[in-house]
């Protein structure tokens, strides 16, 4: 049952949309979350909570512990700054940017991890995926509309995570071959626990906050212990934590980056969505004409690697289009 499925259903793409899903549900909560803790706290929290749920409920069904042995430990540690610098420098931007643009910005990345795929894997990108690509970034320009105000400096900072999450996923991509999903996921989960702790115990004190100004507040606010009222919050971003990072290493794992990384512009309306419904940030005309090249692009490229499957089989080559 589960063979014939994956044979119509390309599952690197279709754990991309899971992840997207998860990945969403980690932003709007942090999001509701930075008026009130430091970001080093709600890290902690959340990679902790999803440390947990890795060690507990994912790694047991990937082989046990023994799937945490690796000859490329410094590949782990390398990624493991990478998203947190693409965490971190997002997150900071979502603190005083509607959802929306936050994440319009950000998705710039799918065009870098393209660009980088082919510089530094050597993937082949054929021009119909190539101009679906171009078709999401244009979207993602439409709900930026650059020159039509004053250049708002909190843009820089989701623009620098998409920089970061790139190189993420393109080392995902190197060593995928030698490294399961799971493997992957909890080393980057304990380099988040490492260094928010480290952040925590030399600037949770507080004494560099007070700015007045939203980003550095969030970043140098003091450490004091979550209300009983947000635990069930914290305990979502460690779900979504764990269960995103895993199946969007599973994503890069199983299909090429320049082949998921336009699949998660699908994360953009959910983006809107949670924006409208949770802070009453509703978005313009220009964004929704953004979202329906953006969704467009995303849908048209699954599409194609679907119908190819189906066209070709699993037994046999398949070219690129």
């Amino acid at each position: 049952m589960f063979s014939h499925i994956s044979n119509r259903i390309p599952l690197g793409p279709l754990s991309a949309l899971i992840a997207v899903f998860f990945f969403s549900l980690n932003d709007a909560a942090i999001k509701f979350l930075s008026g009130d803790y430091a970001l080093h706290l709600i890290v902690l929290f959340r990679s902790v909570i999803g440390l947990t749920i890795l060690l507990l409920v994912i790694v047991p069904f990937q082989g046990g512990l023994q799937v945490l042995r690796t000859k490329r430990l410094g590949m782990h540690l390398l990624r493991g700054l990478c998203v947190v610098a693409a965490n971190t420098t997002f997150f900071l931007g979502l603190a005083v940017l509607p959802l929306a643009d936050a994440m319009a910005v950000f998705f710039v990345s799918p065009l870098l991890i393209t660009a980088f795929s082919a510089l530094l894997l050597g993937e082949k990108i054929g021009p119909r995926r190539m101009i679906a690509v171009v078709a999401g970034l244009i979207g993602v320009l439409v709900m930026i509309r650059p020159g039509a105000g004053d250049f708002n400096v909190a843009l820089l900072f989701p623009f620098s995570a998409a920089f970061a999450y790139a190189m993420l996923h393109v080392l995902t991509r190197k060593i995928g071959n030698t490294e399961s999903a799971a493997t992957m996921s909890v080393y980057i989960q304990i380099v988040f626990v490492v260094v928010s702790s480290f952040v925590g115990l030399t600037l949770g004190h507080g004494q560099f906050a007070g700015s007045g100004h939203e980003i550095f507040d969030f970043l140098l606010r003091a450490w004091h212990w979550p209300a009983a009222s947000d635990y069930w919050i914290l305990a979502l971003l460690g779900v979504a934590s764990a269960m995103g990072g895993f199946f969007i290493s599973q994503a890069y794992r199983l299909s090429e980056a320049s082949l998921i990384a336009p699949l998660e512009y699908v994360a953009m309306p959910m983006g809107v969505a949670f924006g409208v419904v949770i802070f009453g940030e509703w978005p313009t005309l220009t964004t929704w004409i953004g979202m329906v090249l953006i969704i467009g692009s995303g849908l048209f490229v699954f599409w194609r690697e679907a119908r190819s499957n189906s066209d070709t089989g699993p037994d046999r080559p398949r070219a690129r289009r």
